[in-house]
């Protein structure tokens, strides 16, 4: 018995020994812990007091959302993406879509002179409202994207085609009798990141102009133009980095049309008279995995 005591003695000492390891490794042998894998993917939540398109107010409190996958093809970078806003606080304007479920791909070319450039196709659907007075059945863009960082500012230029307008306007509204091809955006804006007590701030703002992309001129103040100078617009936000992940932005931002700019005297979601001094803000989620 006394054999058999010592004998168990000296087994069960090397096991009570470790006892309060159980489950762990020797620090020695603990493997390297691998970063996790990038598949490509961004997910996206946010708030806005007011939803703005191009520079046209939809209306307020909204609830916006995107997926987007990035992967290399064809020798470049192309993402694919939807994304999905809905207005809480209606536009009462008739007829006037109070959602925006948004289709995208684009594509990056190659870089020429510091240059980056990419061109993208968009497709703009609206569960909520098919006979919006904004395209019916939904209206497809073409996208040239070009940005050049001068390291005291960026600048970017973004070109848009739509594929429908104005003609898919004009044929829900005949009354504005504008029946010329063709309907141009432009958007030429700065942005500079500034660090500040260890946290980034970016500023950025711009100007934009349209090319029969509303048919006539929806304001009576702009006396029914085509073409003009759209809206101009200043932004600022504060992206905070929770992990290597995880990006939370608030920002705050404000959209102005001066007197005879497309966008003054616009048809607005509140009932106001004009559409020219919009201040809104609104904060965004961004996770990637």
């Amino acid at each position: 018995m006394k054999f058999r005591a010592f004998t168990l003695v000296i087994f069960a000492c090397p096991i009570l020994a470790s006892a309060g390891d159980w489950g762990k490794a020797p620090v020695d042998k603990v493997p390297a812990i691998e970063d996790c894998l990038d598949l490509g993917g961004t997910v996206r939540l946010g708030y806005v007091s007011d939803y703005l398109y191009k520079g046209y107010l939809f209306g307020g409190d909204a609830v916006t959302s995107e997926v987007v996958y990035s992967f290399e093809g064809l020798s470049t970078e192309i993402q694919l993406g939807i994304a999905y806003a809905n207005v809480v606080s209606e536009n009462t304007f008739p007829n006037v879509a109070n959602d925006d479920l948004v289709l995208s791909a684009r594509a990056d070319l190659p870089t020429v002179a510091g240059v980056g450039a990419a061109v993208s196709y968009t497709y703009h659907a609206y569960p909520e409202g098919t006979d919006s007075i904004f395209w019916p059945s939904g209206h497809s863009e073409l996208g040239l994207h070009l940005s050049r960082d001068f390291a005291v500012v960026v600048v970017n230029f973004d070109l848009a085609y739509n594929l429908s307008l104005p003609n898919a306007w004009n044929g829900t509204l005949p009354t504005l009798g504008n029946q010329e091809s063709g309907a141009w955006y432009w958007d030429l804006g700065l942005e500079r990141e500034f660090d500040l007590m260890g946290q980034g701030i970016v500023l950025s703002g711009g100007v934009a102009y349209a090319d029969n992309y509303w048919g006539l001129a929806p304001g009576s103040q702009s006396g029914g133009r085509s073409s003009g100078w759209n809206h101009y617009y200043l932004r600022a936000s504060v992206p905070v980095e929770i992990n290597g992940r995880t990006t939370l932005t608030p920002f705050v931002g404000y959209s102005g049309a001066p007197d005879s700019w497309l966008m003054d005297g616009a048809p607005d979601w509140a009932n106001r008279q004009a559409q020219s001094d919009v201040l809104h803000g609104g904060l965004n989620l961004s996770v990637s995995f």
